[in-house]
């Protein structure tokens, strides 16, 4: 089927990044969220990102207004369900995310795909849950969404062949990669990456290095451009506590056991960048680390 218009649940950080790169591609796009502040911080924010790839030429100013002019925001999810290609960018809360697809569900054209953007949760159980379990799959995009090149395209157990056609063809159209993953817990990329953070939390927690010691050692040692404590700040520490509980349920083995530091920073609400304190204090002019 084509997709002329996209709908996005959540205008949070990865909703307006994935408006952001779906206006940018040609879609018509109704972003949503229960939040009338978040609407609008969701604009601003896509309007200076868009402003940023014009000054450095990744774009045209034409191709800026025309974005903009694509998105439309709405409180109401009935309009969302109007779309071609909806695709659920809320919290990582199975049963926040249920309970979107349950409102959805009424309002729905028969051939309206469902996604999720899910980062671990089961794309098969959350299809379940509707009616079109053969039209519903994962599309999970990496933070950032405009710089990030891999989408995770996830198929259910039902999933059928026409729908992963689709939001592959839609993947290609933003100038993406897509890997395709199996439906387990975290699919690749957090299968691998969220047990990597654990585990510099726990080497934290053990007292093998400090904060600093043990960024700089995977910076400077294995090459890699953020350490993993810096990076667990960034995608925030309350997602990443969130998928390695996933993990470890999901499999039930005791190396995806969280590090009880990680669950310990959650508690406090000490979640990374987005409160300003998390292994790094972010209040001041530089980052500080906590420990």
């Amino acid at each position: 089927m084509t997709i002329n218009s996209v709908g996005v649940v959540g205008a949070g950080q990865m909703g307006n990044g994935i408006a952001h790169v779906m206006a940018l591609a040609g879609y018509n796009v109704v972003l949503n969220d229960i939040s009338e502040d978040a609407l609008k911080r969701a604009i601003d924010l896509i309007e200076r990102n868009l402003d940023r790839q014009v000054s450095r030429e990744k774009i045209t100013q034409d191709d800026r207004d025309q974005a903009m002019a694509r998105i439309v925001t709405s409180k109401d999810l009935p309009e969302v369900a109007k779309t071609d290609l909806v695709i659920e960018a809320a919290t990582e809360e199975e049963t926040v995310k249920q309970k979107i697809f349950d409102a959805l569900l009424p309002h729905l054209a028969d051939n309206t795909i469902l996604t999720s953007n899910t980062s671990s949760i089961s794309i098969t159980r959350l299809a379940s849950r509707t009616d079109r379990p053969e039209k519903f799959m994962g599309f999970h995009f990496m933070n950032p969404v405009p710089v990030m090149q891999l989408v995770e395209l996830i198929r259910g157990i039902a999933t059928d062949k026409e729908t992963y056609q689709t939001c592959l063809g839609v993947v290609e159209k933003l100038g993406k990669t897509a890997a395709s993953a199996e439906d387990f817990p975290a699919f690749i990329v957090n299968r691998i990456l969220m047990p990597m953070i654990n585990e510099a939390v726990y080497t934290l927690y053990e007292g093998v290095g400090n904060v600093n010691s043990i960024d700089q050692s995977m910076k400077l040692g294995a090459n890699h451009p953020m350490g993993p404590l810096e990076l667990a700040d960034f995608i925030g520490l309350d997602t990443c506590l969130a998928i390695m509980n996933v993990l470890h349920d999901g499999l039930a083995d005791t190396k995806y056991r969280p590090c009880p530091l990680l669950t310990k920073y959650v508690e406090a609400g000490w979640l990374g960048r987005k409160t300003q304190r998390g292994f790094y204090d972010y209040r001041g002019d530089t980052p500080v680390p906590t420990r």
